[in-house]
């Protein structure tokens, strides 16, 4: 109980430092930024909102609704776990998408200012991020086939790795930015691993499962990125915004 309840305010921790980072940076955006980089900050200001606040919200209230929902379903559960999974990833996707595609709206061109490799959602989720995430999903849903992680492990351990996975991108190790990364990729598990039930068959983890749940992920997608690298190798369709735009 401890254990959980240690867990738990960790995670209100993280919510409370995204809450005063995303308004941090909306101040500072109004003030001090530049037209490209304000629309950027906009954009991850909506995500916070929409994703986070809204979206998680709604998880959290209709947690029950949707344990039960799932149970109504006659599939294995670690395939509706992944079905699920994906479709969390898919609406993540769909949002930040949106955004992208609302640059005017935000006072620039589309393709000036932007949080997702492209303003097609097709392109988005099929040859950048869905796709991959995918066996990450599948990953997780062997984890919980044989150890009992809880939710909120579940949440902070898949949420790290998306962390880590944005920042290998961006090239930088900005743990300023680990709250808000954990909470937009933690909540495209939480809500499932929430509705798979008992698992009574499963063991508790060993200390050294928890290291090795952040980093497997990794290597069960690695082999689908690879070959989505090699068939469609833009990584932007955008051109780069220029510092102080």
């Amino acid at each position: 109980m401890s254990r959980i309840f240690s867990l738990a305010n960790l995670i209100r921790l993280l919510a409370v430092w995204t809450g005063l980072s995303t308004l941090a940076v909306l101040l500072v955006a109004f003030f001090f930024m530049a037209p490209n980089s304000r629309a950027v900050a906009f954009m991850g200001v909506g995500l916070v909102l929409l994703w986070v606040g809204l979206g998680g919200t709604l998880m959290w209230t209709l947690r029950h609704r949707a344990r039960a929902a799932l149970e109504r379903i006659h599939l294995p559960r670690p395939l509706t776990f992944i079905l699920f999974c994906t479709l969390l990833a898919l609406t993540e996707e769909a949002v930040t998408v949106t955004l992208t595609n609302l640059a005017p709206l935000f006072g620039v061109p589309l393709g000036a200012a932007y949080i997702t490799a492209s303003a097609n959602y097709l392109d988005v989720v099929a040859l950048h991020s869905v796709v991959v995430f995918i066996p990450m999903f599948v990953c997780w849903a062997w984890l919980l086939s044989r150890w009992n992680f809880t939710p909120a492990e579940v949440f902070l351990l898949f949420g790290f790795t998306g962390f880590l996975a944005e920042a290998s991108f961006a090239g930088s190790l900005n743990l300023a930015q680990a709250p808000f990364w954990i909470f937009v990729y933690g909540l495209m598990v939480w809500l499932p691993a929430t509705s798979l039930g008992s698992r009574a068959e499963a063991k508790r983890p060993g200390w050294w499962m928890y290291p090795a749940a952040v980093i497997l992920p990794f290597l069960f997608a690695a082999p689908v990125a690879g070959v989505v690298s090699f068939l469609h190798p833009i990584s932007i369709h955008f051109p780069p915004i220029p510092p102080n735009s």
